[in-house]
């Protein structure tokens, strides 16, 4: 189905030449639930195709195969993504980051690379790693602490995972500086959420990538928590705004829309590998679940916006396109309940059949020549992992 476009779903852009707002109004967390930001969209919350003569050149060509593999990305991301929740509760895995929610943004931009883009992802893109070829048992590798990555960056030209926030940016904008020297005409792309982007790292990496004139893509993933922390607590002005200070533009796109989001994506590359330098995008999505399985969000939010987000589900939005369209039926949709049914035993069998993590390698390359207080840390803690065994020895 295909409807017309609103005014409010015109695509919203900041920079020179470009059409936008720069009002600094602040906003309150009420007007945050109740009032729809202006975004790009092209696929309602309902499954209907909404008309954008901007972008909707960037997604005319979809076939329906790239459709109901768009579908298949979201669906075995997310039931990889609940297999690694259900691992780490069951003590398999030191901690996760989920995706829930996200699927869409990550699938819809991570869809729009070419193999010779190269990715610099924080740690929670776990569906753009398997649209660039990473086994997912690689990334649970590193939460259970056997592995710093388990994969090559430079075999899917996909970067190893970014703890220290908002860091990846500086080594995206440098990386991608290099390709413009280079004479290539590929693009670069980093990740990094709403939280990140207050870091100073994050600014300095817009700075050098306007004046460079780097061939970089800034996809932010606004899930609108920064762990607790609420977006309106960090910005008075959409994140996307914030490209218009460096120089460069930026487009808030529908975050739980793999159309917009591929559409988005693929416009903001061609603008990098064309010589035009940076883009930011802002996916305005919503983390379903907690920060990190260490996290309670019942503690800082309330059901009653959870379920308002949980209507605009990201795969039930396009499972509804399909159907109208005629593009899916009941047999593929079967047929990829068992695929993700196998993959979560493939994920669960490839976990626990993981050595445990060496308990003392956190003692090691502290530094260069060793230290005392090191080595005395390093006894302490072997006295204590002890304990644990005389306790048992002892029933």
């Amino acid at each position: 189905m295909t409807v017309d476009s609103s005014a409010a779903r015109k695509p919203r852009r900041s920079a020179a030449g470009k059409a936008g707002t720069t009002g600094t109004k602040r906003t309150t967390r009420t007007t945050r639930k109740s009032t729809e930001p202006e975004l790009v969209q092209l696929l309602t919350p309902e499954g209907e195709r909404v008309k954008n003569a901007e972008y909707d050149g960037y997604v005319d060509g979809i076939t329906p195969d790239e459709l109901r593999g768009l579908y298949r990305d979201m669906v075995l991301t997310r039931r990889f993504d609940a297999e690694a929740t259900a691992l780490q509760r069951q003590g398999e895995l030191g901690l996760w980051a989920s995706l829930l929610g996200q699927e869409a943004a990550q699938i819809g931009s991570g869809r729009a690379l070419r193999d010779d883009d190269y990715v610099f992802p924080t740690y929670r893109e776990h569906g753009v790693a398997w649209c660039r070829g990473v086994d997912p048992t690689n990334l649970l590798g590193m939460f259970r602490g056997v592995n710093n990555g388990g994969w090559d960056p430079n075999g899917n030209n996909f970067h190893l995972y970014t703890i220290v926030i908002g860091s990846q940016t500086l080594h995206a904008t440098g990386y991608a500086m290099g390709v413009a020297k280079d004479g290539a005409d590929s693009a670069v792309i980093a990740y990094f959420g709403d939280g990140a982007s207050s870091q100073g790292d994050v600014a300095e990496s817009f700075t050098f990538s306007a004046v460079y004139n780097a061939p970089v893509v800034f996809f932010c993933q606004n899930n609108q928590w920064a762990i607790s922390e609420p977006t309106e607590k960090q910005s008075r002005v959409p994140l996307y705004q914030r490209a218009q200070g460096f120089g460069f533009p930026g487009v808030r796109v529908d975050g739980n829309d793999v159309l917009a989001c591929l559409a988005v994506t693929k416009w903001a590359l061609e603008r990098a590998r064309n010589g035009e330098g940076p883009t930011l995008v802002e996916a305005y999505t919503y983390r379903m679940g907690a920060h990190t399985t260490s996290d309670d969000p019942s503690r800082y939010r309330g059901d009653e916006e959870r379920l308002a987000w949980e209507a605009k589900d990201p795969i039930m939005r396009l499972r509804r396109f399909l159907e109208a369209s005629n593009h899916a039926d009941e047999g593929f949709f079967a047929e990829l309940e068992t695929e993700s049914e196998a993959l979560g035993r493939r994920v669960r069998e490839a976990v626990r059949a993981m050595p445990d993590p060496d308990h003392f390698a956190i003692f090691e390359n502290v530094y260069a020549d060793g230290h005392a207080l090191v080595d005395e840390e390093r006894a302490q803690f072997a006295a204590y992992q002890a304990s644990f065994a005389d306790a048992e020895g002892g029933h």
